[in-house]
């Protein structure tokens, strides 16, 4: 049986943290989306992570959906596996910026370094924020928070 986070499992904080709660998880997916890592090798090397707990780590990534294994073979080398992240992988990345925001405000450090997005045509610097309907911006100091149904969220 998995496990469920608080009693509210259908929470989709709690569903979300099941998946990515784990440090080591974000960090591999980090990797991925700011380096183009895929290869145990890159991973390990660039986090300085134990490879039990790599191999454990990508083996629910898999099986979590955000990423897939192929396999590659290298002339003259076995074949190996290498960790491709999905879709749903790839659209961490808006949880990546939000944390890097969060980090470089709050627990600002003077060799810090941080990601920055920009679009792959043109370049232009995203910038990360909540806005309204219609397109206003909207600080989250400004915003309130309430429970609501996923299936109302999607109609809206």
């Amino acid at each position: 049986m998995a496990k469920m986070l608080g009693k509210d499992s259908t929470c989709s904080i709690a569903r979300s943290l099941e998946a990515v709660g784990d440090t080591w998880t974000l960090l591999i997916i980090r990797e991925a989306i700011l380096t183009g890592a895929t290869r145990f090798r890159e991973f390990r090397d660039a986090l300085g992570v134990a490879p039990n707990i790599l191999t454990k780590r990508l083996e629910k990534i898999v099986a979590d959906g955000l990423m897939e294994r192929r396999t590659y073979q290298d002339p003259g080398e076995r074949a190996r596996d290498e960790y491709v992240l999905t879709e749903s992988g790839r659209a961490l990345s808006l949880v990546i910026a939000a944390l890097a925001d969060w980090g470089r405000t709050y627990r600002p450090h003077p060799d810090g370094t941080s990601p920055r997005f920009a679009t792959e045509e043109g370049g232009a610097v995203a910038r990360l924020g909540f806005a309204t309907s219609d397109g206003t911006s909207a600080p989250p100091t400004k915003l309130v928070a309430q429970r609501t149904p996923d299936a109302q969220l999607a109609a809206s």
